[in-house]
């Protein structure tokens, strides 16, 4: 069966970094465009960044343009999330998914996406 796994989540003080990755496996990783949404408690979740399935788009959330970057590695199934220059609003669920699109299709809504993991915890201290 499909499984998407985040890993890399923790705690980080304010202006601090860190790298979310989500290990993909029961699936032909080359045929998913790749995403990554937060959620934190009692708020929606909401579209961070996604990646093509070619690996030559991206796109990105207002909140985190210039400070996060989205890539993957086909030879690992994997995709991921470097985030730096945390801020406390960070704080969230990261949760990555997929979904079978074009080659250079990102897609930014959650209900489109057929397979979720089941998150990593990002907390960024003031």
């Amino acid at each position: 069966q499909v499984q998407l796994v985040e890993s890399g989540g923790g705690l980080v003080q304010a202006g601090g970094s860190l790298r979310l990755s989500c290990a993909a496996s029961g699936l032909t990783f080359s045929a998913y465009a790749m995403g990554w949404f937060r959620q934190a408690p009692g708020k929606e979740r909401e579209f961070v960044a996604g990646i093509s399935r070619a690996g030559v788009r991206t796109n990105y959330a207002d909140s985190v343009k210039g400070r996060f970057t989205c890539s993957r590695d086909s030879a690992k199934n994997t995709v991921y999330l470097q985030m730096n220059t945390l801020k406390p609003e960070d704080t969230a669920a990261y949760f990555c998914a997929a979904v079978i699109k074009g080659p250079t299709v990102v897609v930014t809504t959650a209900k489109e996406y057929r397979y979720w993991g089941q998150g990593t915890q990002v907390t960024v201290s003031s």
